[in-house]
């Protein structure tokens, strides 16, 4: 993952209307941070960054009508490997390693060394070539 600078300058307040007046903290969090992960929005809670009407609160705080809800600046990271949205040239096809397809089962000869699915630097596993070489299934 490489941290960019999507950080927000400065500390956000919140002023709580009748859209978000009974939500729990974190739920309101999630939705305002979007990207963050929901461990980063606890322990930001946790640390006394997030306050409301100027206090700490837990997580499972609902909130109120009226209630000012600091936000930090938190910085949100993006990762370095984009994923792709065609097949690229000269790849390893899977279609024709299928060895059996229905509507709820695919058998695949899997290439030797090919990752099942992407993460940690890989872009394209089995599953991420699967999705692009077949589009129309929707369970993938």
């Amino acid at each position: 993952m490489k941290n960019n600078d999507l950080e927000k300058d400065s500390v956000r307040r919140v002023k709580i209307d009748d859209s978000a007046d009974g939500q729990r903290l974190d739920n309101f969090l999630m939705a305002k941070l979007k990207g963050v992960p929901k461990s980063r929005i606890y322990k930001i809670v946790r640390g006394g960054e997030v306050r409301i009407n100027g206090g700490r609160v837990d997580v499972s705080y609902r909130l109120q009508l009226g209630d000012e809800v600091r936000i930090p600046p938190v910085r949100v990271a993006t990762p370095l490997i984009t994923p792709a949205t065609h097949l690229p040239q000269g790849g390893i096809r899977l279609l024709p390693r299928i060895l059996y397809r229905d509507e709820a089962l695919i058998a695949l000869n899997k290439p030797a060394g090919m990752a099942v699915h992407g993460g940690s630097g890989i872009s394209r596993g089995v599953i991420e070539q699967m999705r692009l070489e077949l589009p129309e299934c929707r369970y993938m």
